[in-house]
């Protein structure tokens, strides 16, 4: 009665205004937005129609009135509707969100069919939105809401989790993960907790609306909940856990379980109660037991018998908490009796303890938390750190898995306890316990998103963890490298050093992908790490295989940063030859030149441009891998001559040191090269200052390359080397026993130094350089010594005795006999030579000693058998005295020509001209002269005739000719063909030799025709 008394305009707009609102509202619900924005949606859309019966002056009819009352009732509806659901807790919304949308599309019909009455009443004056309103009525009677896919999805899983009794933590995180991100509610413990006390409340109104059904889904739903990570209060676990502990401390330590009581028995299956109900007649049973014995058609009491009057089920809460005391004070009992197997001592007991440990953690998620809080977790990450039971071991990394597994907290527990320390080493052992341990470490980095980052970081603090991982990953088991790879390659995201650790452990490829294919800055911090790495030629060259060469030569073209780490990077490669042949294949070594000569290039650039060549030409490898991309050698003198100006300007040690190396492998590789770099390039004038450099490695590779350069030119050493001290440095090399090639680069050089430089000479005794040159004969390198030899003749020239005695004096010969034995070849030949120089002054120097007394004492004085005179070593340098002879002879049956030579000539010492029958007789003895007679047979042109030459001088004896004629002649006429008249030099030579044969012949006749 009250609506009549008052203005159908004023109703209408009241009405608008309240429409207008109910709308805004609709629009601002968070859960279901898509069913509010709907009716939210219809509701504005209604506004235009109010607006146009309020300009149009609307009928003031008694329909017209009831349609409005209609209305208004049906938008009040809605706006009871969004206040009922605007503060409510957001998972329960979800959870009830099929009604909710069911309730949004009742009151959006209403509305409509309102609308449409409303319409009805005011034809005329709508005829103008006629269409407009018709459209819309229907649209809103007819309208189909639904809940979102997703939901839905999260609901049925809900559901059927709560039908099928999925009470494990693993379902329960992902339950609450999905709710809360399908509600926009931060997965945090803080924000969860709140959230989940806000359902509680839910629930507790429900129990005030007396909602029987709503009150127990509600609770089955938080119950499930509460056992997630994020919703787990751990101070109330521990208290629980220690209230419980309090009751069964009266128990005996031998008490394993304490017996249910029979009200927990379900009476249909007898089997202890999880989810108990009661019946109307009081009796209680297993909830799915009971529902299964009612889907039977039973209608009795299963316990009692009797007929059921009401079959709805009822919770039996109390009873359930009570079952749920009793399983965890045997939870309890059972964790004592694990804990003091633990620590028995015996490894069967540990076994047991284990086993244990994973029932109860299987049984009930409360435990993983209680067997931290009892104090077992300590005592078994002991164990394993402590036992030498392989089985020991492998069963307590599989029962840590287990207890660990779907359980934030005991991950959490367990990194941060000593647990990593006793991991980590297990990634080490044997497959038996390797396997289980990556298992583990596997499922201690994994969160309900995933990848644990925060646990990533500290695993990449544990040094060897990568190592272990890496050769996990490279080991035969296979399901142990897949774990490995998945850990290591997550470890490579969360920091990039541990990339570098990886390749450090041996596993590269990530590193060389890195540098293949990684943005600029970490190509440049990826080349830094391999430049810092220790690496054996075996790991460069698996490196230079996975491809890294070609990107690194790109990186010569960036900015100065990039390009000196590249070339450090490629000169560490360089140490393999295999690597040498992908650099100069790839058209490297062009590309280095090219940058090491480009003028306005930094000093650094230019050092590691030279120290790559350096390593390019090392050792043997001389001048095979200067070549272009085709393998086609590069022009080398000029790298020669720009080496050569890189001593001549004012560069740094850092330059010259690789450049001088370069230079020494280019011309050791191309003898032909030595010459030019002498002449054309001047290098002995650029070269010779450098030994008195104040590097020592320069010092040492300019005396080599000296040593070179004096084989071709030795202008202006001579005079260099007479200048003060300059002399001094060059005989300190010859004490450097460390650098055998600088040694042997010192004696070289001054063998090479002209011999008639008398003054060079006096020089080198003054500064004792004998006495250094004898010290390397005794303990250089063979090259050292044979060079060492060559030096000698320097001051074992026949005319200069007294330089021949201080050699002497020195110790030089039994040196030099020795080295007839065990030398090199040219050792061999030289020490013959030199015994030959020392040998040819003995008939002067005993002559010079024959004594002046009464010859009646002199037959007490022994002769020398070839000199006929008081000789030895030290004053007549007799190679008889040396025991030199028969070595001599010796070197002549070895049949090396060079060898051969030298020792007749030394030979030949003996026959003295003018009386030659000692010596003879001597070499005679000594069975010399057959094997010179055989070197006719086999013996060089030039070896023949100086072996010819010493028989013209020994068959001037008629005794010789006697014993050695026969055999003589026939080797002559076979050199000479038969004909006395050939007329080539050693022809005439041998013709010399056959007419003595026939002079001191016995026979008058001579065999060849002629004589």
């Amino acid at each position: 009665m009250a609506l009549e008394l008052i203005p159908i305009g004023t109703i209408l707009a009241v009405l608008t205004n309240q429409v207008i609102k109910t709308a805004q509202a609709a629009k601002d619900i968070l859960v279901e937005k898509d069913s509010f924005k709907v009716l939210s949606k219809h509701l504005f859309d209604i506004e235009p129609v109010l607006k146009e019966l309020q300009l149009q002056e609307l009928n003031d009819s008694q329909a017209a009135r009831l349609a409005l009352e209609s209305l208004e009732t049906d938008v009040k509806k809605a706006n009871s509707l969004i206040e009922k659901y605007k503060n409510r807790s957001r998972f329960y919304l979800l959870v009830r969100c099929r009604y909710i949308v069911k309730e949004v599309q009742q009151v959006t019909r209403d509305i409509g069919r309102s609308l449409a009455a409303l319409s009805l009443a005011n034809t005329e004056v709508l005829s103008n939105i006629s269409d407009q309103v018709n459209r819309l009525q229907n649209e809103m009677q007819r309208v189909e809401l639904e809940t979102s896919h997703s939901q839905l999805q999260i609901i049925d899983k809900l559901n059927q989790g709560i039908k099928d009794q999925k009470w494990d933590q693993g379902f329960a995180n992902d339950m609450l993960e999905e709710i809360a991100r399908a509600v926009g509610v931060n997965v945090e413990p803080s924000a969860i907790n709140e959230e989940l006390e806000s359902f509680r409340k839910e629930k507790e109104e429900a129990v005030q609306r007396k909602e029987k059904a709503e009150e127990y889904f509600l609770q089955q739903v938080i119950a499930l909940l509460s056992r997630a990570d994020a919703a787990i209060n751990y101070e109330e676990l521990r208290t629980r856990y220690l209230q419980r502990f309090q009751v069964i401390v009266g128990y005996d330590e031998r008490e394993k379980q304490i017996p249910p009581l029979n009200a927990f028995f379900c009476p249909i299956n007898w089997t202890i109660m999880v989810d108990p109900v009661s019946l109307c007649t009081g009796t209680t049973c297993e909830r799915a037991a009971i529902k299964a014995w009612l889907e039977l058609g039973e209608r009795t009491d299963p316990g009692t018998g009797k007929v059921l009057q009401d079959t709805s089920l009822r919770s039996n809460l109390l009873l359930r908490q009570s079952i749920e005391e009793w399983r965890e004070l045997n939870y309890c009992l059972r964790i004592r009796c694990c804990k003091s197997n633990l620590s028995s001592g015996s490894d069967e007991l540990v076994k047991e303890a284990l086993c244990q440990v994973q029932e109860l953690v299987r049984e009930d998620s409360v435990n993983k938390d209680w067997i931290f809080i009892g104090g077992l977790a300590d005592i078994i990450i002991s164990i394993l750190g402590n036992s030498h039971s392989k089985d020991v071991k492998r069963k307590i990394l599989i029962t840590l898995k287990e207890v660990v597994k779907g359980h934030a907290k005991s991950k959490e527990q367990l990194v941060e306890s000593k647990g990593w320390d006793y991991i980590i080493p297990c990634l080490g052992r044997d497959p038996s316990i390797s396997k289980p341990a990556v298992a583990l470490l596997f499922e201690l980095l994994q969160d309900r998103s995933g990848w644990n980052v925060s646990a990533c970081e500290k695993l990449s603090q544990q040094c060897s963890a990568i190592l272990f991982l890496v050769t996990l990953l490279r080991g035969p088991e296979t399901e142990s490298a897949e774990y490995a790879k998945k850990i290591l390659d997550k470890l490579l995201d969360v920091d990039e050093e541990n990339i570098s650790r990886a390749a450090r452990s041996g596993w590269y490829n990530p590193l060389v992908d890195r540098i293949v294919q990684g943005p600029q800055s970490s190509r440049t911090s990826m080349v830094r790490s391999l430049v810092n790495m220790e690496l054996v030629d075996a790991n460069l060259e698996i490196i230079g295989k996975m491809g890294i060469i070609p990107p690194l030569l790109e990186m010569l073209s960036d900015r100065s940063e990039s390009k000196e780490l590249s070339l450090r990077a490629l000169v560490k490669l360089s140490s393999c030859v295999a690597n040498k042949e992908l650099l100069s294949a790839s058209d490297g070594v062009s590309l280095v030149i090219k940058l090491m000569f480009t003028s306005h290039e930094r000093p650094a650039i230019i050092i590691k441009c030279c120290e790559l060549l350096e390593k390019l030409t090392f050792d043997k490898d001389g001048i095979k891998f200067l070549v272009d991309g085709r393998g086609i050698q590069l022009e080398l003198e000029p790298i020669i001559t720009g080496m050569l100006a890189f001593q001549h300007s004012a560069s740094s040690t850092h330059v010259r040191r690789p450049a001088l190396r370069v230079i020494l492998a280019i011309c050791n590789s191309e003898p032909e090269l030595v010459k030019k770099a002498v002449l054309a390039a001047n290098g002995i004038s650029i070269v010779l200052p450098l030994i008195d450099d104040s590097d020592s490695e320069i010092r040492e590779v300019a005396i080599n390359l000296l040593f070179l350069f004096s084989q071709h030119e030795l202008q202006g050493v001579v005079e260099y080397l007479l200048r003060p001290r300059r002399l001094e440095a060059l005989v300190g090399f010859l004490e450097n026993e460390d650098k055998s090639d600088v040694q042997m680069a010192a004696a070289g050089l001054l063998a090479n130094l002209p011999k008639s430089e008398v003054s060079l000479t006096t020089r080198l005794i003054e500064l004792d350089g004998v006495e250094k040159i004898v010290k390397v004969l005794r303990s250089g390198t063979m090259e050292a010594k044979e060079n060492a030899l060559s030096t000698l003749f320097r001051f074992t020239d026949p005319t200069d005795v007294e330089s021949q005695r201080i050699v002497v004096e020195q110790g030089v010969y039994p040196l030099l006999v020795n080295f007839l034995r065990v030398g090199s070849v040219t050792a061999m030949a030289r020490a013959a030579a030199l015994i030959g120089n020392l040998s040819s002054s003995t008939p002067r120097l005993v002559m010079a000693t024959k004594p002046s007394f009464c010859w009646c004492f002199s037959a007490r004085v022994p002769l020398c058998p070839a000199h006929g005179g008081k000789c030895s070593v030290a004053s007549t340098f007799c190679l008889l005295e040396a025991n030199a002879l028969r070595d001599l002879v010796e070197l002549l049956s070895i049949q090396v020509h060079a060898t051969a030579y030298e020792a007749i000539q030394a030979l030949s010492t003996l026959v003295r001209e003018g009386s030659p029958n000692r010596g003879t007789s001597v070499l005679h003895e000594a069975n010399a002269i057959k094997p010179i007679l055989e070197i006719l047979t086999w013996g060089t042109d030039s070896l023949k005739e100086e072996a010819l030459g010493f028989l013209e001088k020994i068959f001037c004896s008629k005794d010789i000719v006697e014993h050695y004629g026969s055999t003589a002649k026939l080797l002559l006429i076979r050199m000479t063909g038969q004909n006395i008249h050939d007329e080539s030099h050693i022809g005439r030579r041998a013709a010399r030799v056959l007419s003595l044969l026939e002079r001191y012949s016995k026979s008058s006749i001579s065999i060849l025709p002629g004589i």
